[in-house]
């Protein structure tokens, strides 16, 4: 199935919660469905999805359950949870039902997307060019040429930026995804940031360049090559 605009199935009873995941990634590229419950979700296993993002807590069911039926009809899509307990025996809890990851709530929109796009391009069959993967079960950054782990603040960054391909994020969009809670940062602290990502970057060859936008901000632009060299004021 072709990842170009990836098909989710979003359930999630939360109704505010449920129509702002629809609507942010449907602007990050996603085509979503999204339903309330668990037998909405059931009623849908004909249906072809990329990958599948589970509230645990749903008003007919334990996400968790849900996700057990779901293989059991042979649905194979990686499954993302969102899950409001993220201490270990419930994530150790999600994974033995079948699911593929996890993201505790209160949750970041750039993190959900960095996770589903690395599930997905996980379940995709390999193609000639591997883009940089964000890889949240190791915390690192990976490619076909080699992985550098990465801080939380370096994860944060780089799930910012990658979500938004093409697009300059100005500093204060890239504080906000970097540093959660209204945390003051200075220019230079962020700068610093992105040139530790731009040595990781091509520590792995990865195929893209993260760009500086004089006075502005910085652009995650993907491409076929590495990003090679490092270039005085990019």
């Amino acid at each position: 199935m072709s990842v170009e605009r990836p098909r989710l199935l979003l359930v999630e009873d939360d109704p505010d919660l449920r129509e702002l995941l629809v609507r942010g990634l449907h602007e990050h590229g996603f085509a979503v469905d999204g339903v309330e419950d668990a037998a909405s979700a059931l009623r849908r296993t004909g249906l072809a999805y990329d990958a599948m993002v589970l509230d645990v807590g749903l008003p007919d069911a334990d996400g968790r359950d849900l996700c057990q039926a779901l293989r059991a009809a042979g649905v194979v899509a990686p499954v993302l949870f969102l899950t409001a307990h993220d201490r270990l025996p419930d994530r150790l809890a999600t994974f033995a039902a079948g699911g593929d990851d996890h993201v505790g709530k209160p949750f970041h929109l750039a993190e959900v997307v960095a996770r589903l796009q690395s599930l997905i391009r996980r379940a995709a069959p390999p193609g000639p060019v591997a883009p940089p993967l964000l890889d949240p079960v190791v915390h690192g950054l990976s490619t076909a040429h080699g992985s550098e782990a990465l801080t939380p603040t370096e994860f944060r960054l780089m799930a910012g930026l990658l979500a938004a391909p093409g697009r300059v994020l100005r500093r204060p969009e890239l504080v906000r995804a970097g540093w959660p809670g209204g945390s003051r940062v200075a220019d230079n602290t962020l700068d610093q940031y992105v040139a530790r990502l731009r040595r990781k970057l091509l520590a792995v060859q990865a195929p893209g360049l993260l760009e500086t936008v004089h006075g502005v901000g910085y652009c995650w632009r993907p491409g076929p090559e590495g990003p090679g060299p490092a270039v005085p004021g990019r």
